[in-house]
């Protein structure tokens, strides 16, 4: 592997990995985990239905993570990355527990939202996500930029999401 960011990404890894204990870091790398993330937008995605009536939005959030894997699993193949903790591994690049998290709590939060009219439905996803790929950084079983390129590679997920929320929300002319 090469390339103008690897150098500085595996230094900050260095310096990084193992600062805080195992155990906490862990359960904030669960956070991303499949049974964690994946409830917190079905139960999101039924309130969306219930308060709208409209079935378009919760269909798009569960589309976006849906695709999560089809979008991240082949990159991690075609990439073949080694891990901080375990270079004879790969598939690291990019962060599908980051990826899950991030499609999970902002997609709950795009849902929640407009009947909440208020900000923490948001802060409270960014939070969650962003203590997902804190946790995979510092316990050593991402780099910093397999958590970030998840995160962009989920952007536009999100985004359909986004717009398919404020569709259903919008006062009928």
């Amino acid at each position: 592997m090469s390339g103008p960011l690897l150098a500085p990404d595996e230094r900050l890894s260095r310096v990084l990995v193992r600062t805080v204990p195992d155990a906490v870091t862990e359960r904030l790398s669960d956070l991303g985990n499949v049974p964690v993330a994946v409830p917190v937008l079905v139960l999101a995605m039924a309130y969306s239905v219930r308060r709208s009536r409209a079935w378009a939005p919760a269909l798009t959030a569960g589309l976006a993570m849906a695709l999560v894997p089809a979008v991240i699993v082949p990159l991690k193949a075609w990439t073949a990355r080694p891990g901080p903790l375990e270079p004879w591994a790969a598939g690291y690049y990019p962060s599908g527990h980051t990826a899950t998290a991030a499609a999970a709590y902002v997609g709950a939060a795009l849902l929640i939202g407009p009947h909440a009219r208020r900000p923490w439905p948001m802060a409270l996803a960014l939070f969650l996500t962003a203590a997902t790929a804190t946790g995979l950084i510092l316990r050593g079983w991402h780099w910093p930029l397999d958590v970030l390129a998840s995160c962009f590679l989920c952007t536009p997920l999100l985004l359909l999401v986004a717009r398919a929320a404020a569709r259903a929300v919008r006062p009928a002319a």
